[in-house]
């Protein structure tokens, strides 16, 4: 097999996330691939062989899957949003349900109960959420306005009869691009770093139908707010607008990030309810996008959790406060800790709407605060970013020693790394589930519950390493594809040298010896160090001294 090699092949399967799989026999290797579903018979080219592994690119599908059926989205193919909208919901449902509980089967150590998966109440307009793009469908095409063409970083797709949001969404992208076709002004290029509209962002409450619109663009020029306002207030909308935004972005970074923002109209912030309870929603902070499927994976992590009375509760990785104040009626204290300030806030003035006074809300990153939060917890809920937790956090989570902890996921990977460090350090998982919370995509969420073994009796066994045996499996090559397996991360040669030169290791005595670099280069990131320090850990070239220090053995 080499680069470049065209074959024809059926997907056998799909794991998570989205990587479909073709054993070719004439080549005796498996392939994978995205974008397919199981049982179609593809055309595709190799584009990377490494390591005995091989992945395609799909040219062409020559047969579809006995199990599909024609998408309703005539955005389907060409959006890259929505990989499984030609596979029936019940297919779907089957087919994540088997996904996760395969990476949870390999993942946890010993029994465990699996709920299976809950459905999302509406397989279609569901989001409370879009970020739309600016830029032009085909290279020096017109001004569009939509999501980013499968594939491609540049080419933007019209996407004017989404599936995944209401018609309110799909008026307001069609209006907006109409307005700024009609200025003449470009949209930002991404690699000129040059042009005007970068994004729209469209955020609708689904109990309470308020809608919060908010243009997104350079400085570059001058935006007629005025005309823009006034088309929108215009529009037939079965929702009402409770403010219409314009936010200035001059970042390089092809991403929503608020330079200032200004009202235009009305107000920057809408309401939505969840099991109850009332929310305030600002325009950047993090709420589940989908607020009726939220409430289902809301109420399973409730389950989970169990009787909170007069208990002390951590909601980490807290978000506006949905998870905190859902537990808040019955607990005995609650204390959330969330890395942007914004929803902080929210979540405070969230509290007091809800009457709620048992609340504690605090800014910053979890690794960092959680040593001043001035209380042990008798319970802990994670909803951590799709990464997973620093391990540093979660040694400090563990530390704390609760009884009970439940993990949200939004990447069931990150949640099955995870297990290992937490199933290590003397928790078991008790029971697992998945909630689908994006019909038509690849994603999915995840909740487990784990509890903390009884009487673990703890065993220390010296044991005499030859070094030169540990030297020789502590290759480069392999602490390089342990960080990348167990924490996602890929590091440099560099970056494993300074880390042993940190620690003291005589670099002529190192496997794959690096000298000492003539110029000057980024150190090594602190969450590079820590994965790279637990790989030495791990292949015995580093060991924990008493006094908490790492050291070479």
């Amino acid at each position: 097999m080499k680069k470049g090699q065209v074959f024809e092949g059926t997907i056998e399967r799909v794991d998570f996330p989205n990587k479909g799989r073709i054993f070719l026999k004439e080549e005796e290797r498996e392939v994978t691939v995205k974008n397919g579903v199981p049982g179609q018979r593809v055309r595709f080219s190799v584009n990377k062989l490494r390591k005995g592994k091989a992945e395609g690119r799909i040219l062409e599908m020559l047969e579809p899957s006995p199990l599909e059926i024609e998408p309703e989205c005539p955005h389907f193919g060409s959006c890259g949003g929505c990989s499984y909208q030609s596979l029936p919901y019940e297919e779907q449902l089957k087919l994540k349900e088997k996904q996760v509980k395969e990476l949870m089967d390999a993942a946890v150590n010993g029994e465990y109960q699996f709920d299976g998966i809950k459905a999302s109440p509406r397989k279609e307009q569901y989001r409370n959420k879009m970020e739309f793009t600016f830029g032009d469908e085909y290279k020096d095409g017109p001004l569009s306005l939509g999501m980013h063409k499968r594939g491609s970083f540049y080419d933007i797709v019209n996407v004017n009869s989404c599936r995944i949001v209401d018609e309110d969404f799909r008026r307001i992208l069609v209006e907006t691009l109409a307005f700024a076709q009609e200025t003449g002004l470009p949209y930002y290029h991404r690699m000129r770093h040059t042009g005007f509209f970068r994004h729209l962002l469209v955020r609708k409450a689904v109990k309470t139908g308020e809608i919060l619109i908010d243009m997104v663009t350079t400085t570059e020029s001058a935006l007629d707010g005025g005309e823009w306002v006034k088309r929108m207030l215009a529009l037939p909308l079965d929702g009402k607008i409770a403010g219409i935004l314009h936010t200035k972005n001059d970042s390089l970074a092809d991403v929503v990030k608020d330079e200032g923002t200004e009202i235009l109209y009305g107000q920057d912030y809408f309401f939505e309810e969840l099991l109850g309870l009332k929310f305030k929603i600002t325009p950047f902070s993090f709420f589940q996008t989908n607020s009726l499927g939220a409430e289902v994976l809301y109420e399973t992590a409730r389950d989970y959790i169990g009787d909170t009375k007069d208990k002390v509760v951590f909601d980490l990785y807290s978000g506006t406060g949905t998870i905190a104040q859902i537990l808040a009626p019955v607990a005995k204290r609650v204390v959330g800790v969330e890395i942007v300030e914004e929803a902080v806030e929210a979540a405070k003035e969230n509290a007091r709407l809800n009457g709620l006074d048992n609340c504690t809300f605090w800014a910053g990153d979890v690794l960092k605060v959680i040593d001043d939060l001035g209380e042990v917890p008798d319970l802990i809920v994670i909803d951590p970013p799709r990464d997973g937790v620093h391990p540093k956090a979660l040694e400090k989570i563990i530390g704390f020693g609760v009884e009970k902890l439940v993990y949200i996921a939004c990447k069931p990977t990150s949640l099955a790394r995870d297990l290992e460090l937490l199933q290590g350090r003397g928790y078991q998982v008790e029971k697992a589930s998945c909630v689908d919370l994006f019909p038509a995509t690849v994603h999915v969420e995840t909740v487990a519950l784990l509890t903390r073994k009884k009487d673990v009796e703890r065993i220390d066994i010296e044991m005499t390493v030859d070094r030169e045996d540990v030297t020789e499996k502590a290759t480069y090559q392999k602490i390089k594809e342990y960080v990348k397996e167990k924490y996602g991360l890929n590091v440099h040669t560099k970056y494993i040298a300074e880390v042993k030169r940190k620690h003291g290791l005589p670099m002529h005595e190192a496997p794959n010896k690096v000298d000492v670099p003539k110029k000057e280069y980024p150190r090594c990131p602190e969450v590079k160090v820590t994965a790279i320090e637990e790989a030495l850990k791990y292949f015995g070239v580093m060991e924990q001294s008493e006094n908490g220090r790492n050291k070479y053995i």
